[in-house]
């Protein structure tokens, strides 16, 4: 996936296998006194193995490493433009894509100096990808992305577009502070990027996706991911072409769907390229880190000027294997916060049962 700043830029037309195997999975448990909040799957407290040693995993993604981690709930899906709609109606919320972009922030981002663009290319928006008209530019992977004025959640491919007919599909062009934003309405918070990957990998261990190591087993699609010539032909052979209604295929093992494809999901989690070799490195011999979170100061080099970056999971329906087969577990992606994209979504997690006076936003289906 493209950096959203490098292709902001563009948009503007500015200048410019595995190091040790899991214990056996954890099993739910058996506690007749927990309560699981609607909508959520409880993960219960276990070590695994975080990041990928595998052939095909990025430098990021590596050193695989033990992790210890305490339960919490995640949503059993992301979350759809209905459950935010109701966070808009009740908040009034206006995400970063309906507001003007105020050139000073995002010029901090950008090299000195960068000139600034015209103000008409200032007004809200977001990204939104779309098929290249050149089958033969060599950039067409970036040049499928396109900065349309009036592209947000509420019309996901710019204006004459709309989500009445997808309010259970996941919200899309929200930010990391929109999706913070309404994981603190809903009582719950962002997962860290430790939470998340536990999540994916439960009844696991260390294969490559939350069902296994098979990509389609026995021909079956288990993810909502691009099959054809990526970026000019998605076939929809998993059933559909740009985003896909929660749920649509099956629960892992912890009953948590959509942990690969459909849509990225923002974690709490700073991004650093370096973030796991340094953990590993600070950590005491033969003690798994517990309960970590990202680096307090992040460090991303495909945005060296951005101060700040947040990790992202799971990949999308515009993961293809020739281009990023991001949809892997251990995968990494990140942007900064201020960034939407219409392949770009969230889920939740609550790592303690709300009490009877909470006023949690309901969190089941739309």
């Amino acid at each position: 996936m493209p950096s959203p700043v490098s292709l902001l830029i563009l948009a503007l037309g500015l200048a410019l296998g595995q190091a040790a195997s899991d214990p056996p999975p954890a099993e739910s448990e058996a506690d007749s006194t927990r309560t699981d909040p609607p909508g959520m799957a409880w993960i219960p407290p276990g070590t695994f193995t975080m990041g990928s040693d595998r052939p095909e995993a990025r430098p990021d993604e590596r050193p695989a490493h033990l992790v210890r981690l305490d339960g919490f709930w995640i949503d059993v899906t992301e979350v759809t433009n209905a459950q935010f709609a109701r966070f808009v109606e009740a908040t009034g919320h206006r995400t970063t894509a309906e507001r003007p972009i105020v050139w000073a922030e995002l010029a901090a981002q950008l090299p000195p100096g960068t000139p600034a663009p015209p103000e008409e290319s200032l007004q809200p928006g977001s990204m939104v990808f779309r098929v290249p008209p050149d089958p033969e530019d060599p950039t067409r992977e970036a040049a499928g992305w396109r900065w349309v004025p009036g592209a947000s959640w509420r019309h996901p491919e710019g204006p004459g577009s709309h989500i009445e007919d997808r309010m259970d599909h996941p919200v899309v062009h929200v930010s990391w502070e929109d999706a913070a934003a309404y994981a603190a309405w809903a009582g719950k918070s962002l997962p860290t990027e430790a939470q998340w990957e536990r999540a994916a990998r439960f009844g696991q261990g260390g294969r490559r996706f939350p069902w296994g190591d098979d990509l389609v087993p026995g021909g079956v699609h288990q993810a909502n991911i691009w099959q054809g010539r990526f970026p000019l032909v998605d076939t929809g052979a998993d059933g559909f072409t740009g985003t896909a209604p929660v749920g649509s295929f099956p629960p892992n093992a912890a009953g948590v769907a959509d942990l690969s494809g459909n849509v990225w999901e923002w974690t709490a989690d700073r991004y650093r390229a370096d973030a796991y070799a340094r953990r590993v490195s600070t950590s005491p011999t033969g003690q798994p880190p517990t309960n970590p979170t990202g680096p307090t100061e992040g460090l991303d080099p495909r945005m060296p000027h951005a101060t700040r970056t947040h990790v992202q999971k799971g990949g999308s329906f515009l993961c293809h294997a020739s281009y990023c087969s991001s949809y892997r577990s251990s995968a990494r992606m990140s942007s900064t916060p201020d960034s939407g994209m219409s392949h770009l979504g969230f889920r939740c997690v609550m790592v303690r049962e709300p009490d009877s006076s909470s006023t949690m936003a309901p969190s089941g289906a739309p």
